[in-house]
């Protein structure tokens, strides 16, 4: 009788470690990235693409937030985060910082408010 079959395809913190090649985090103009910052496609998947990044070129032709990203794909913020570096500095994805918040002591943008209560109005 043999022993319980071993699978050859990497789990858990094993498959996170192959997706990534041993990196824990992204580095560079990446490192900003927060849960908020919508990601665009630049291109469309190249062949040979590995699968993840595939994905994420895919589902990013319309704006996607990294936290909406993440969830689709079912993995965590800093796995995706080194993902979506490789393809920044390849140029096959757009980083978008979510619009920042106001200075302090001076409230919120006003004319932002108004546009949307106009919007909203017209609704």
């Amino acid at each position: 009788m043999s022993g319980p079959r071993r699978s050859t395809e990497p789990s858990g913190l094993e498959r996170y470690y192959v997706l990534t090649g041993g990196r824990s985090g992204p580095g560079g103009a990446a490192a900003g990235l927060d849960v908020a910052t919508l990601i665009v496609s630049r291109s469309a998947p190249a062949p040979g693409m590995q699968h993840e990044h595939q994905e994420i070129v895919r589902r990013c032709r319309d704006p996607l937030s990294v936290a909406e990203l993440g969830a689709h794909l079912g993995l965590p913020f800093n796995i995706l985060a080194v993902l979506v570096a490789d393809l920044l500095d390849a140029g096959r994805v757009e980083a978008r910082n979510p619009i920042p918040v106001s200075a302090p002591g001076r409230g919120p943008d006003l004319a932002l408010l108004e546009e949307v209560l106009s919007g909203l109005e017209r609704l």
